[in-house]
């Protein structure tokens, strides 16, 4: 039983985004490796940016700089 687990921040993700993801990654193991769809297990783990660093600066941080130099 393949499992994938995506983990992305939790910015404004639609479900039927989260819906493409989920389909695409089955796909993608049906097309790589010949795995069943039926058994492919996937995840998708929304992370807030205050939990997800960059160059060890928090993405929140990195997000709030970057919209002031636009």
């Amino acid at each position: 039983m393949p499992y994938i687990n995506i983990k992305i921040t939790d910015e404004q993700v639609t479900k039927e985004q989260k819906a493409q993801l989920i389909a695409g990654a089955t796909q993608l193991l049906v097309d790589v490796l010949g795995k069943n769809p039926k058994t492919t297990v996937v995840v998708i783990d929304e992370v807030n940016t205050d939990n997800w660093g960059i160059g060890g600066e928090v993405v929140t941080e990195l997000r709030q700089k970057a919209k002031s130099s636009d």
